[in-house]
Parts: C-alpha cells; sequence; structure tokens
C-alpha cells in the first residue's frame, strides 16, 4: 500500500543508478570475447531453453526480449550467445552477480546516503555533497567540466535541436539559476564522476537518473539508456508526467493502476490533476488518495534509507508445466534444497555483517485441477526462524502443511510421498527477513544463572549460541559482576594455573559475591586446598602425570598462589563476619531469589506457588548446571523492574502462573445462576 509522506522543505538531490544489462555484463567481464556480441544471460531449465533474465543490447537489436524463452532467442537471433546462471542445489546461484553489485555499491556510497534497492540498482541521496560542492567549487568557477557530464539529458532543454553538450554547458554554469537548479548542476556533475570511476574500477556501465526525490530519479534513468544520464529540473515535472503513462509509477504497475484507470477514467499521471485531494481520498481513503494527489504533481517525501545490505533473504524456485511438483515427498525434496541455500546465506550474513534474521515465510504458488477457483492465492505462512538448515528445513514443511490444509480447506492432508489429490505447486520460495544487527555486548539470561566464560559477549560466542539454536540473545545491560561464579568439581583440581578455587572467580572483587552461599563455598575450598599438603587437588589422570614432571619452578608457583588463596580468605571471612552482625535490610539484587539451590532437579517441578528451574533450560552442559529454587510469593517485583526490559519479560514469563482447569462446584448447574436470591 503507497504511504503518503510529506516532502522536505529544503532541496534535496537524489540519484538513481541502474546497471546497464547487468547481468550480461558480469559474464562479458568473465568472458570478453562476448563484448559487442549478442548475448543473453538464461536461467536454464528443460522447458523450452529456459527463461532469460538479460539481454544484451546487441541481442535486443536483433529482436530478442527477456520474455523470450532460450529456444525462441535462438529463432529470434541465431547467433546469440546464451550463457547459463550457475547452479547450486538445482537452483540459479546468483551470489556472483551479488558480489559484483557489492563492487559498484562500495564505490557509489563514497559520496553519499546510499540505499541498494536490488542487486543492480541503487539510490543516492547527494544533498551533502552537492551542499559542499556549491559552497566551495561551484560549477561556474570550474575552468573544464568532464565530456561525459557535456552529454547529459536535461529534460526540457535544447527543444530546438540546437547543440546539445552546448546547451548543456551553459545549463551547468549559469550564475542567475536558482538554488534548486544550482544543486542539480552539482549533482549532475557528481554522478557522471561516480559513473566514470565505476567504469575504471569495475569495467561496468551504467545509467542514472538526477532529480529532488526518488520517484523521479527512477522514471529519469530509463529514459536515456545505455551509459546515460538525465535530469529532470522542477521546471520540467508537469510536462513529463502530464505524458506518462499510469501503470509506469512505482506500486501502481498492479490492480491499483487498474482501479484508477477505470474508476477514474485516466491514462496519464497528468489525467490525475483534474482530481481535488478530497475527491481522490473519498474513493481510495485518506493516505492512497493524498499520495495520488502527491504524485500527479511530482511531489515524494520517500528517503532514502542508507542501506548496504539487503533488508530479506530469500530463496525460491518455479516449476512450470509438467514439472509442477504434485506430491508432499516432492515438496518436501525442494524446500530441503531451498533452505540449505537461504541457511548458507543468512550464516554468511551473520559472520560477515553480524546480523540476525528473525522471521521465516514460505511463499507457494499452486491450482487445483478441476476447480473453479482453481488460481485462488495459496496462503503465505510464516514463523520465528531457528538458525540451522535442518530446523529451517523442519519448519519450512511444517508451514507447507499448514497452508496446504488452508488451500485444501481440509485438515485431512496426505503427509507421505503418495500422489496427491489434485492440487500441483508451480513454485516454492523462502526468505528470511526482520533482519537486524545484533547488538554489542549481547548474551543471554542464562548468564545470571551459570558460570559463564567472560568471553561469551563476543561474536564468536554469539554465533555458536545462535547456531545452536539455544536461548536467544538479549543485550547484557550492565557488567559482568551481575553473574554469581559458583565452582563445580570440573572446575577443581585444574592442573598447573587452575587451581581448586577458580582462580578468575579467586580475583573477582569483593562485592561481586554476593551470597553467603557462594562465600561459604569458596571458604570451606580453600581452606580443603590448604589442608592437603599446601597443593591443589587434581584429577586422577593429570596427578601422576603432574608428579612426573614437578620441578622447583611450580613449587614456587604453587606457593604464591597459596599466599593469594590465604589471602582472599581472610577476606572473605571479615566480610562474611560483618554481614552476620549486621541486620537483613533487604537487597535489591536479583540474586537474592535464587538462594535457594536443588542440585537434584533436572526437571521444571511445581509445588503451589513453588518452582524449580531446570538446568536444562539454558543447554549448558551438565557439570555446570545449577538449579535454583524460589517461592513466587517471595519475589519483590519492584526488583524485577530494575532488570533490561527483555530479561523483564523472559523472568515475568517464568513467574506467571500457569492455567488451572476450571472445575465446576460438585452439584452445579445453570438454573444455580437464575436460582432466586434468599432474603437475609
Amino acid at each position: 500500500m503507497p504511504v503518503a509522506r510529506p516532502e522536505s522543505s529544503d532541496a534535496r538531490i537524489i540519484a538513481h543508478v541502474d546497471m546497464d544489462c547487468f547481468y550480461v555484463q558480469v559474464e562479458q567481464r568473465k568472458q570478453p570475447s562476448l563484448r559487442g556480441q549478442p548475448t543473453a544471460v538464461v536461467q536454464y531449465n528443460s522447458w523450452k531453453g529456459g527463461a532469460l533474465i538479460a539481454v544484451s543490447y546487441e541481442a535486443r537489436k536483433c529482436g530478442v526480449k527477456r520474455s523470450m524463452r532460450g529456444d525462441e532467442a535462438k529463432k529470434v537471433c541465431p547467433q546469440i550467445h546464451l550463457v547459463q546462471v550457475p547452479v547450486t542445489r538445482g537452483k540459479a546461484d546468483l551470489n556472483i552477480y551479488r558480489s559484483a553489485g557489492s563492487e559498484v555499491v562500495s564505490i557509489l556510497s563514497k559520496k553519499g546516503r546510499c540505499e541498494r534497492a536490488s542487486i543492480d540498482e541503487v539510490y543516492l541521496d547527494l544533498t551533502d555533497a552537492v551542499e559542499n560542492m556549491l559552497c566551495n567549487t561551484p560549477p561556474e568557477s570550474l575552468e573544464s567540466i568532464d565530456e561525459e557530464a557535456l552529454k547529459s539529458h536535461v529534460l526540457g532543454l535544447n527543444k530546438d535541436g540546437s547543440d546539445i553538450e552546448s546547451g548543456v554547458r551553459q545549463w551547468l554554469i549559469r550564475r542567475d539559476a536558482d538554488h534548486r537548479d544550482k544543486l542539480l548542476a552539482c549533482g549532475t556533475l557528481i554522478v557522471a564522476e561516480l559513473r566514470i570511476q565505476v567504469l575504471k574500477e569495475t569495467g561496468f556501465t551504467c545509467s542514472a537518473g538526477i532529480a529532488h526525490n526518488k520517484m523521479l530519479a527512477k522514471l529519469a534513468s530509463a529514459m536515456n539508456k545505455p551509459a546515460q544520464q538525465t535530469v529532470i529540473p522542477l521546471s520540467s515535472v508537469k510536462e513529463l508526467l502530464g505524458s506518462l503513462p499510469i501503470k509506469k509509477i512505482k506500486q501502481l504497475g498492479g490492480k491499483l493502476g487498474s482501479s484508477i484507470e477505470s474508476d477514474l477514467g485516466v491514462n496519464t499521471v497528468g489525467d490525475l490533476l483534474q482530481f481535488s485531494e478530497d475527491k481522490l481520498q473519498e474513493r481510495y481513503g485518506g493516505n492512497t488518495g493524498t499520495w495520488l494527489w502527491n504524485i500527479a504533481r511530482g511531489i515524494s517525501g520517500e528517503e532514502v534509507e542508507g542501506r548496504l545490505l539487503p533488508k530479506s533473504h530469500g530463496s525460491g524456485k518455479t516449476f512450470r508445466g509438467p514439472q509442477a511438483l504434485k506430491t508432499i515427498a516432492s515438496v518436501e525434496h525442494w524446500l530441503n534444497q531451498l533452505c540449505e541455500d537461504l541457511s548458507d546465506r543468512i550464516c554468511s550474513d551473520l559472520d560477515q555483517n553480524k546480523r540476525i534474521a528473525q522471521t521465516l515465510t514460505l511463499h507457494v504458488s499452486a491450482y487445483k485441477s478441476g476447480d473453479l477457483d482453481s488460481y485462488k492465492k495459496f496462503p503465505s505462512k510464516s514463523c520465528p526462524l531457528r538458525y540451522g538448515a535442518s530446523k529451517i528445513q523442519d519448519d519450512a514443511l511444517i508451514l507447507f502443511q499448514a497452508g496446504l490444509r488452508e488451500y485444501l480447506g481440509s485438515f485431512r492432508v496426505n503427509t507421505e510421498g503418495s500422489q496427491n489429490k489434485g492440487w500441483a505447486v508451480t513454485s516454492l520460495a523462502v526468505s528470511a527477513s526482520k533482519i537486524v544487527a545484533i547488538p554489542s555486548g549481547t548474551c543471554s539470561i542464562a548468564k545470571f544463572f551459570h558460570t559463564q566464560d567472560p568471553s561469551c559477549s563476543s561474536a564468536k560466542q554469539s554465533h555458536e549460541q545462535i547456531m545452536q539454536g539455544s536461548v536467544p540473545l538479549l543485550p547484557l545491560t550492565g557488567s559482568e559482576s551481575h553473574s554469581v561464579v559458583v565452582p563445580t568439581e570440573s572446575q577443581i583440581g585444574l592442573p598447573e594455573t587452575e587451581y581448586s578455587i577458580t582462580m578468575s572467580s579467586l580475583n573477582q572483587p569483593e562485592e561481586n559475591l554476593k551470597t553467603w552461599e557462594d562465600q561459604d563455598s569458596l571458604i570451606q575450598e580453600a581452606h580443603n586446598v590448604l589442608a592437603e599438603n599446601k597443593s591443589p587437588s587434581l584429577p586422577s589422570g593429570s596427578r601422576s602425570c603432574l608428579e612426573l614432571n614437578q620441578t622447583e619452578l611450580k613449587m614456587e608457583h604453587s606457593r604464591t598462589e597459596e599466599a593469594k588463596i590465604g589471602n582472599l580468605v581472610s577476606n572473605l571471612e571479615r566480610q562474611q563476619q560483618k554481614r552476620k552482625t549486621s541486620k537483613d535490610m533487604g537487597t535489591s539484587s536479583i540474586l537474592r531469589f535464587f538462594k535457594g539451590r536443588n542440585n537434584s532437579s533436572s526437571q521444571t517441578l511445581e509445588h503451589g506457588d513453588t518452582r524449580i528451574l531446570p538446568s536444562s533450560a539454558t543447554g549448558q552442559d551438565s557439570q555446570r548446571r545449577e538449579a535454583w529454587k524460589y517461592r513466587n510469593d517471595e519475589i519483590d517485583p519492584s526488583v524485577i523492574d530494575e532488570l533490561p526490559p527483555e530479561i523483564q519479560e523472559e523472568i515475568r514469563a517464568w513467574l506467571r502462573p500457569l492455567k488451572r482447569p476450571s472445575v465446576p462446584k460438585h452439584g452445579s448447574s445453570i438454573d444455580h445462576y437464575f436460582s432466586p436470591t434468599k432474603n437475609t
């Protein structure tokens, strides 16, 4: 649905850069012998030679069109070179073209805010760059103007057929031009320079449109191709839109555009000028009506989003004619291929850009034989995305089965590989969307309840947690000192520098040891270490090895560590004595609620209002798990309010009482509610 956005009062300069036959250019760079030859890139399949996705200008002169199939293109142009798109997992692999597009984006983004609209097109907001140029080196002060800029097409200029380059030069250096046109002139020079730079560094040509908003810039870039640029001054907007077909406008190429043409009896955008804003709002609603009124006047407030990375990732395949999928087994096979491809792409995005996708969506096209409503739209289905190819595959199949039940109007869908009852799938696509950057210093709430390595906030740890499908990533506000470090047997008795009391725990500030139980545990362990021959206890396997290789240096190191342990014991005992002699005035720390532990618990137990958090809740190693027991009525809600919002939601979900079955009272019936009230 179009969104009406008010246009900024300040002049903006927006450029739309569109690569010329981009897929063909990428293949020609790989095979220079194809340059100047009629060439087309084809997504090959056995049906009529595959679909053309790009056609060179040489092939277009021979009559080849993108709507043709490969076999038809060869009939029209026998000398055409058909280059097949690389195939991976039975479908087209466009990674080579995506990478080439990224090369172009890296060059264009140096001059302004850049929005990558697709593999081969980019929007640029050059407002800051042109303002700076106009202030420091205005066009009229330039000694020479690049030839590429002089080849620009300025709409409304040179109607009399005079020398084009001379007219463009005069337009660029006018001293009496208004401020908006001077900004456009600067934008023209900057875009010409960028296009030359793209050609030098990548070997690709591109076309561009320069205007005051995104809508006009996109229209301009398509007006003169290839390797040219077009400028639309404000004075020429009315002339342009007056003859522009309705369906040439973005978002008016489908049903809405057809509805406008039939309902209002208009053919061009300029025809909409005869309708008031109120009339259009009455017909199409407030938002769409205002948007149409603005479009008719060349007004668009849509901003360049400043996005270099895609908003979503997708993988799909079409099954035409006899290739249509007619069994659950065949659908599952192709879903597995598509999901593997999608998994590779989102994992690459996670590694390279530190972004995670949150939603998995399945799109299907299908038909039912012998049904008047056979082209009823197959419903799209979505669910939270879980990382890992097998998990995505499982979820995608479940989404397909749910959509198929809705599509057929039946809840009895055969999930085996046998023949179905009249349905066929003509296309499948899976996509990952709602992609967000991983906040710096992210970690799970499980950190508050388990021994954690300080590196848990690293990108590598976050990646591993996501890939394992563990607890969701949450921003951890505050310092590492909020975690309770409880040494377990696996941490006691490590060789050499890791002693029976984990040294990272000993080196923590005293204020980090929040509970008496933690201090008692550490003090007792320290005494045990000092009592057993002043040497740390070691596992049986490592003890004999250490004894055989023990040296005087290790003994000296051991004595140093003993001194550290002794100092810590003294500090802990003094702090514990202070706590025991002082009154318990309460605490605002969340750790207070988890003092009670039940190490034998491996399941979530509930007795009235008492709950034990299962150690498996976080998926950590069993040697590092601790169960936490608490009563709901012991927890002060004000303490939970001090936590980060994401953690508040998770804890409140734990504390939320389970629904109890509604059991009617013995002997109650509907008559009970209508019985006469007794007089008291």
